[in-house]
């Protein structure tokens, strides 16, 4: 079983049992200095980072995409894994905690990520590689060091969320749901090269390589972009990134996001053109499988 497989058939065991949640749903929970498990939830956890988290902590923090992702991320490495996948590096103590977190709380809380946003909130769907076609939906996760629970302040998911300003992570997050759960990947079973990699990391996580690669390269010559993104783009992370989906639909999975101007295109015809002069078809030998 690939570790995609596996990945799956741990998140179907672990919501089997779990009831799902509405909007309108209630639920009990409190988070404040006093209760005798704060912080705990901060350390020695899994948490994936989006794009728009690491966006939020390079600037929280006014230190480079890359500075962030070389001190506070890991990647792990597999052959049988689609595509980066991004995960906050916990502490090297004890209690492995966040290295985000102090006595008195999260130093990030403005910005702090979405996993930590959203608890004790789950958010997950039921697509798979053999069901590409499902729900999204809620559930509360409940841990039993999590003292939050026995509270008596009262939410419904929609005030949880309110509360929690989760509206522009969730934005953002659609458009990677959509990049990451796209057909390639899911029904086609699409493995990133490590050209590929390399680039779906620079476009959605290391935005500052990302801008250079938009603005001292010819790209701009190459390619149809709006003279106002342009310019937003220059300085707006947020619009740099939403380029960065457009891009990656077009550079993976060829779809018609972006626009060649005519002599770059011309120039491409050209190319495959001589290409086919100098090595002829029968010649060619096969891709690989």
């Amino acid at each position: 079983m690939s570790n995609t497989g596996k990945i799956e058939k741990a998140q179907t065991e672990f919501l089997k049992d779990r009831p799902r949640l509405g909007l309108d749903d209630e639920f009990r929970f409190d988070c404040r200095p006093g209760i005798s498990c704060f912080n705990v939830c901060c350390g020695d956890v899994t948490i994936v980072l989006s794009p728009y988290d690491v966006l939020r902590l390079k600037n929280r923090l006014q230190i480079s995409s890359f500075d962030v992702l070389s001190r506070y991320t890991f990647i792990p490495t597999g052959k049988e894994q689609p595509f980066p996948v991004v995960f906050l590096k916990m502490g090297e103590d004890e209690n492995k905690k966040c290295p985000f977190v102090s006595d008195k709380g999260c130093t990030v809380y403005a910005d702090r990520p979405w996993p930590c946003r959203m608890y004790p909130i789950g958010h997950a769907s039921n697509r798979t590689a053999e069901q590409p076609l499902g729900e999204d939906f809620y559930f509360l996760v409940e841990e039993g060091h999590c003292k939050g629970h026995d509270q008596d302040r009262t939410w419904t998911v929609r005030k949880w969320l309110e509360d929690q300003r989760t509206e522009e992570y969730d934005r953002m997050g659609e458009f990677f749901r959509d990049l990451t759960l796209h057909a390639n990947f899911i029904e086609k079973h699409q493995v990133l090269n490590a050209a590929q990699r390399d680039m779906f990391i620079m476009a959605m996580y290391d935005l500052d390589r990302f801008r250079r690669f938009l603005f001292e390269s010819t790209f701009l010559d190459r390619f149809f972009v709006d003279p106002e993104r342009v310019e937003h783009m220059k300085k707006d992370d947020e619009d740099l990134l939403e380029f960065g989906f457009l891009w990656l639909r077009y550079a993976l999975f060829g779809e018609k996001t972006m626009k060649l101007k005519p002599e770059a295109a011309k120039a491409a015809r050209e190319a495959v053109e001589l290409t086919d002069k100098v090595v002829p078809k029968d010649t060619v030998e096969p891709k690989e499988r």
